[in-house]
């Protein structure tokens, strides 16, 4: 299938698919339960987010220094992800905000060491099997779980009630934890270490590209741009309801965005780099996520805050797959790996964490007798991403290297 074995693309599309469902299933409602029934500040709600962010910017490197020196990846990720269940558990019957930050940030160290892992093992078996082109029919199952993780959570709220405490997302996710484990333990190829000859290889070249103005530009904004995107997780499961949307079916609300991330990724995100450039397609994947803010800002239906979920999807596939797929396309040679490490930790990294602060801060700030003053707080996310879309436009050139 797609010039692989059908046996492997199951595997590893498995292992795509599970992955961001247990994602999927926690991340984008939990505030609503850290808001809402915990009574927890914009500011503790901020922390709660800025875990993942902080695991990201440390944990890559760790699980794959020791994926490459000592370890199976999968057998890795079977552990982390064994582990991840019993915190996750915990986690879904923690009140007090310093025992669940306690417990979410250990996870959250746990999940961020698999990110990687999933997508070098993808790769590698890709790779051996001359199949590497075919990696987007793999990498479109990761929307499409995310989507489905919030579709199942809304069905299961309609059905046992379960959205008013909100602790169900959690459980949720730690199911989809424990069957990832086992899929990885009992089921993926065999990934042994590499062995390679003891070297480490220096991130000195990627790092030099940072002399040149325009690559300087694409990380800063790789460092503003997807940071935005925490306010639209810890503020839009709440400003739905605020504005009419069930709390049950906020989860599927939401979900729209990964159904169109998935088909942007299958049908439009090739087509568009290569007839027109990387430049457009980034600009255009931070001009949705502008227009998303905009809407939020003007008064408009629930009906309208639910369909624009479309341009977070459609941001997330032309501006953070794009960006991951222009720093490979600019990557000096024998300098991929550090390249594709400086994206990652630009954009799930340092921009998360800032981006989660900032938002903590914003909520508070624009929180009147316990409701929030939505129009103040969307207009902080609008702003940085016309700053973002206009140097784009003008400062960044988005140019790759023909030889």
């Amino acid at each position: 299938m797609f010039g692989m074995e059908l046996g492997l693309y199951l595997k590893l599309s498995a292992m795509m698919f599970l992955e961001f469902a247990v994602w999927g299933a926690w991340y984008p409602v939990l505030a609503t339960r850290l808001l809402g029934p915990l009574k927890f500040s914009g500011k503790q709600t901020g922390w709660i987010y800025a875990a993942l962010p902080l695991g990201c910017i440390f944990m890559p490197l760790v699980a794959g220094q020791v994926a490459d020196r000592w370890i199976n990846t999968e057998f890795i990720l079977a552990g982390a992800h064994l582990v991840g269940t019993l915190l996750l558990f915990i986690a879904a019957w923690k009140r007090k905000f310093t025992s669940l930050f306690a417990v979410v940030l250990v996870y959250a160290f746990c999940y961020a060491a698999t990110l990687p892992l999933v997508n070098s093992l993808m790769f590698r078996h890709l790779a051996a099997n001359d199949a590497s082109a075919k990696s987007p029919y793999i990498f479109m199952w990761a929307p499409i779980a995310w989507a489905l993780a919030g579709y199942f959570l809304t069905g299961w709220r309609w059905i046992f009630k379960t959205g008013e405490e909100g602790r169900d997302c959690l459980v949720l996710a730690a199911v989809l934890s424990v069957v990832m484990a086992v899929v990885c333990g009992a089921w993926l190829p065999a990934t042994p270490p590499t062995n390679a000859a003891g070297e480490v290889a220096s991130g000195a070249s990627a790092f030099d590209m940072l002399k040149d103005v325009s690559f300087l530009i694409f990380i800063i904004i790789s460092m503003a741009a997807p940071g935005m995107q925490q306010f639209y997780f810890l503020g839009t499961a709440q400003f739905m309801q605020d504005n009419g949307i069930a709390s049950k079916n906020v989860p599927a609300a939401m979900a729209i965005a990964q159904a169109t991330q998935a088909l942007a990724t299958l049908f439009v995100l090739g087509w568009l780099v290569e007839h027109a450039g990387y430049k457009w397609t980034l600009t255009i994947g931070a001009a949705s996520w502008l227009i998303l803010f905009t809407i939020y800002v003007l008064p408009r239906p629930a009906g309208v805050i639910a369909a624009s979920q479309a341009f977070h999807g459609l941001a997330y596939v032309f501006f953070i797959i794009a960006g991951q797929m222009f720093a490979g396309a600019v990557a000096p040679k024998g300098a991929e790996a550090s390249m594709q490490a400086l994206i990652f930790t630009a954009q799930s990294g340092i921009a998360l964490f800032l981006g989660t602060q900032l938002a903590g801060i914003v909520m508070d700030k624009c929180r009147v007798e316990g409701r929030f003053q939505w129009r103040k707080v969307w207009m902080v996310p609008a702003a940085v991403m016309l700053i973002c879309v206009l140097a784009l436009l003008f400062v960044f050139k988005g140019a790759v290297p023909t030889s």
